[in-house]
């Protein structure tokens, strides 16, 4: 056992739980379910800028990039790039929006016009994204770890979840955000220093790889390709983790700039895994201390980063790339577990099953519902075994289903309950029914250009079920629209009740618009009483 590397672990998950605890007893003395969910809305552009970069740059961001260069070289890491543009385009149009509006929840907009069983149903979509997610990140960390320390990869999954379970569980976002702010600068200075070692190594020969790292993209593939990029970039955008801390933030210039310099800042933290996943591919592995199968057997494929701290850099290095994984892996994982939880409390629990429950009672089901999910995702993690193609997964459903019905509900006026079921049942099913290789699942849709050897869909196919899901919204919001307004169908057919659903939205943004003035308004006043107020 490398027992330097198990202290500084250790060392390391102490500080973690240290730190979450100190900034939790800002929510203990809190009595808005604020506090818990989105912090106060007290977040300035400092602490929002650290807790969006981390929360983007997990383990699967890590490991996965690294693991996707090395195999399939630099072309094929498209999730960097990917969610890089999701962050840009989310910073520009949807988090201003969104902030402005004065939401808890990234689902309160869809409760608010289309009834609260209809918004609760779009979580769903959203649950199987963060368990995935979850999953991959725990997945990079217990690969880690193994390798490294030489420990049981379960007992260090297990481990690990318990630490980003226990800080979340007792200080919600106010420990969540806090703790990304050290994480994030472990993330930074592990990977910086780790990979000029690794590529420096003597055993290291970029030659080998000279004709390969740039990797390839067959003429065949050439719209999958495409596919899985417009994949990674629009379903990078639903995503409750990053509107949690968007709907933190102070105010929407903090939420927007915040948002774009975390984007240039995730994306430079990709480069030095990059280098590393194609270091590890240069190397010739009988020249260093690692004495197990060569070539590397499918399932180790994913434990190229790993091996490439532990033999390809010194020990002290190696010890430092444990410590920026892990941050990475904390820093998603409580994200992805905050995430869940806070909607099952918000939209689900309270706003569904019990509208009067006190916010004592809110707690313990926030609570509950961390511990769940945080052992969902853990399972979920033990028995992957690919952590790219659970990373790229979790965006699969956000972009096929859930990308169309959060553009359409802050963009069209008319979108309407029977528009928001029809979209979400055609593209989940048909999405299901196109199958899905990382989870076994074989297709019964066999779109143009199917490939029988290797079973895959060479047809753009989630690009194509997202906008039939699209049109379903569209032109069934039009017509039931059209129906009710001008009276063809009386109102009291009108059984989702969309015209009253929409009526209540609407008086929403304005007495958020309201609010939002008045916060503005008071807080220039106070700006002209500090300004007219002699100097001390």
């Amino acid at each position: 056992m490398n027992i330097p590397g198990l202290i500084a672990v250790i060392v390391f998950y102490i500080a973690i739980l240290v730190i979450g605890i100190f900034y939790g007893k800002k929510t203990s003395k809190a009595k808005s379910r604020e506090a818990v969910l989105v912090a106060d809305r007290s977040l300035g552009m400092v602490v929002s800028f650290f807790t969006i970069t981390a929360t983007m740059v997990g383990g699967g961001y890590i490991n996965g990039s690294a693991e996707a260069a090395a195999w399939s070289g630099i072309l094929q890491t498209q999730a960097p790039v990917g969610y890089t543009l999701a962050l840009i385009i989310g910073g520009l149009f949807y988090a201003p929006k969104m902030r402005r509006e004065g939401y808890i929840t990234m689902f309160d907009p869809f409760q608010l016009k289309y009834g609260k069983k209809i918004g609760g149903l779009l979580f769903v979509p959203q649950l199987l994204g963060d368990l995935f997610w979850s999953a991959s990140v725990l997945a990079a960390l217990g690969a880690t770890i193994s390798i490294i320390l030489e420990i049981n990869a379960t007992l260090a999954i297990i481990i690990s979840a318990a630490v980003a379970i226990f800080y979340t569980f007792l200080g919600g976002l106010y420990s969540v955000a806090y703790t990304d702010v050290i994480q994030l600068l472990c993330i930074a200075v592990g990977l910086v220093v780790a990979f000029p070692f690794a590529l420096n190594h003597p055993a290291v020969d970029t030659s080998r790889v000279s004709e390969s790292w740039e990797g390839t993209i067959p003429g065949n593939t050439i719209f999958a390709y495409i596919d899985v990029y417009l994949m990674a970039i629009f379903g990078g955008i639903p995503w409750q983790a990053f509107y949690q801390r968007v709907l933190a933030c102070k105010n929407v210039r903090v939420a927007t700039v915040s948002t774009l310099l975390s984007s240039g800042f995730a994306f430079a933290l990709a480069i030095p895994p990059v280098i590393m996943g194609i270091a590890g591919a240069a190397a010739n592995w009988n020249e260093t201390d690692y004495n197990g199968t060569i070539p590397f057997p499918d399932e180790m494929k994913s434990f190229i980063l790993p091996m490439t701290l532990n033999y390809l850099t010194p020990l002290p290095v190696s010890i430092m790339g444990i410590g920026a994984i892990s941050a990475a892996v904390m820093s998603s994982a409580d994200s992805c577990i905050l995430s869940t939880s806070s909607v099952v409390t918000k939209n689900i629990y309270q706003d569904i099953l019990r509208p009067k429950a006190s916010q004592k009672e809110l707690a313990w089901v926030l609570r509950i519902s961390i511990l769940v999910s945080g052992a969902l995702g853990t399972l979920i993690a033990i028995f992957s075994e690919t952590i790219y193609g659970l990373f790229i997964l979790c965006s699969d459903l956000m972009y096929v289903v859930l990308f169309p019905q959060l553009t359409l509900i802050l963009w069209m006026p008319q979108s309407n309950s029977y528009g928001c079921l029809a979209g979400f049942f055609v593209a989940f099913a048909l999405r299901l029914l196109s199958g899905e290789p990382v989870l076994g699942m074989a297709p019964v849709i066999l779109f143009p250009g199917y490939d029988h050897e290797n079973g895959l869909q060479m047809f753009p196919f989630r690009t194509f079920l997202m906008l039939i899901g699209a049109a379903f919204i569209v032109v069934v919001s039009l017509l039931t629209h059209h129906l009710f307004h001008r009276g063809i169908i009386p109102r009291r057919y009108d059984v989702l009740k969309c015209l009253r659903n929409r009526t209540i939205s609407r008086r929403y943004t304005i007495n958020a618009a309201m609010l939002q003035e008045a916060d503005d308004a008071d807080k220039n006043i106070e700006m002209e009483k500090q300004a007219s107020s002699p100097l001390m």
